[in-house]
């Protein structure tokens, strides 16, 4: 399978609406309408100094969206969306590895990359370990679902330093002091 990635630009507003509203994104907090992403094309939420959207395209055809933000931080974040009919292929993995090579390789100030996924969303949790990001946290009740319902979030991170070594540093989990 080929992959390529295809920065977005704001005349793409229409495909980005389908693709936000054509598919149901289970693990995602929001649900969007089209003129709430119409809006956000129109004020650069979607590409602007601190944010840069690319497509994913599998095989030609737009499979995924990842949008990089906080691109002026030395902590950017992202999200990635991998549409039903790609996901469990790779697709995914591939997206991380080409986020993480393009961050570290175009933005030299940034000392780590930073993601969030529900507890649940185990496919994005085996993403991260297989990308060499770390566990780093784990809120309890802190996403919210569009059915009313609360769900863990935990975060994930890789260091510079470990990118470039091919190592991933866990964080120091016993810190916990032993007197009150």
């Amino acid at each position: 399978m080929s992959i390529e990635f295809s920065r977005f630009s704001p005349g793409d507003v229409d495909l980005l609406v389908g693709f936000l509203t054509g598919e149901e994104w289970p693990f995602h907090a929001w649900i969007q309408d089209a003129e709430t992403i119409r809006r956000g094309v129109a004020e650069g939420r979607y590409d602007d100094e601190e944010t840069r959207t690319y497509w994913v395209l599998a095989d030609g055809e737009r499979a995924g969206l990842i949008k990089l933000l906080d691109l002026a931080d030395d902590t950017p974040m992202f999200d990635l969306r991998i549409r039903r009919a790609w996901r469990g292929r790779g697709v995914g993995t591939r997206a991380v590895a080409w986020l993480t090579g393009h961050l570290f390789g175009e933005l030299p100030h940034i000392r780590r990359i930073e993601g969030n996924t529900r507890q649940d969303n185990h496919a994005m949790r085996a993403v991260f370990r297989k990308s060499g990001y770390a566990k780093e946290s784990h809120y309890r009740e802190a996403w919210p679902a569009p059915d009313g319902s609360v769900h863990d979030s935990v975060g994930y991170a890789i260091l510079r330093r470990d990118w470039l070594s091919g190592t991933v540093t866990p964080p120091n989990w016993q810190d916990e002091p032993t007197t009150p």
